[in-house]
């Protein structure tokens, strides 16, 4: 039964993405939705310049659409899906502003930091105010009763989790296809631990985000940019405070993680040593200028997830 409904859950977000991609990837192009490429990026993502941006709501209207088609309304569906529509929004100011000014910079660090907290806070509140545990899951003491504090952990959970599957997003279908993997990993662990709308929610995203990578594989025809980023590591957080796998999220994420991780360690080195660690962060971008095809570095990131999600996933159901 729990396949059968997430395998439906799975393909009605597949064909809703698909089905809104040929109506949505024009339109964008019409509205002169197109991505400006970093400077300081690899010179050959030059030719990416105009390239449809902000084509993250087609997966965001996708698994919209599948999760409250299929899901019964609960607490826990309508938190996940405020955060995930939130964090679009967010990052959908960030994409017009960067449009509109035709430029590659959105909205400051600051007024991004200032966004993303608010709507943490409201998130907690809500979280809270619904019965939800402020317990921290420690695996190796228990869970730790946390109370108020417990808003420390929501808040950089969003934090992490929106910035590193922003910064993932860089080559072709890389963030798409790893949270794709990510998301069908909470969907196995949300329905063993009974939390079935959240299960639901989490199938027809990855299933949405299959859709949209009939779009955004390489060569990409579409880029998701802030608006998806941002929208996917909304997801991510809530799924991991409302499955209490807060501190497993590291291992189950564990791709977005190292890409992070790259780019700190990448500035750390050069202010403190004048050296670089990497060729260029985040990763990604360092295995490119080695020479490998952006396929090669795609396929072997999308390996590296499924197998850190699914093994995270294993050890959480046998422990």
């Amino acid at each position: 039964m729990a396949a059968r409904l997430l395998g439906i859950a799975f393909v009605t977000g597949f064909l809703a993405a698909a089905a809104v991609g040929p109506a949505a990837i024009p339109l964008l192009r019409r509205l002169k939705f197109g991505q400006a490429i970093r400077d300081e990026g690899p010179a050959w993502h030059a030719g990416k310049a105009g390239t449809p941006t902000m084509g993250g709501v087609i997966f965001i209207v996708a698994a919209l659409f599948g999760a409250f088609l299929l899901a019964m309304p609960s607490a826990e569906l309508y938190l996940v899906a405020f955060a995930f529509l939130g964090y679009g929004v967010i990052g959908g100011l960030d994409d017009g502003i960067k449009i509109a000014l035709r430029r590659n910079l959105g909205l400051t660090p600051l007024q991004k930091l200032a966004a993303q907290g608010l709507l943490a806070a409201v998130f907690f509140r809500q979280y809270v105010a619904t019965g939800f545990s402020t317990a921290l899951e420690t695996y190796a003491f228990g869970r730790v009763e946390l109370g108020d504090a417990y808003f420390f952990v929501v808040l950089l959970l969003f934090l992490s989790a929106t910035n590193a599957v922003n910064l993932t997003d860089g080559l072709d279908g890389l963030a798409a296809g790893a949270m794709l993997l990510a998301s069908a990993a909470y969907a196995v662990l949300a329905w063993y631990g009974s939390r079935f709308d959240l299960a639901i929610f989490n199938a027809a995203l990855a299933g949405a985000l299959g859709g949209f990578l009939l779009y955004n594989a390489h060569p990409a025809r579409v880029f998701m940019g802030d608006t998806g980023s941002l929208a996917l590591g909304g997801a991510l957080a809530a799924s991991a405070l409302l499955t209490k796998t807060e501190l497993l999220l590291v291992w189950l994420g564990g791709l977005f993680v190292i890409e992070a991780l790259s780019v700190i360690l990448q500035v750390a080195s050069f202010k403190l040593r004048g050296r670089r660690i990497f060729r260029m962060s985040p990763l990604h971008h360092h295995f490119e200028l080695v020479g490998w095809s952006e396929w090669q570095v795609v396929l072997a990131f999308w390996t590296a997830e499924a197998v850190l999600a699914f093994s995270a996933v294993a050890w959480a159901i046998g422990r």
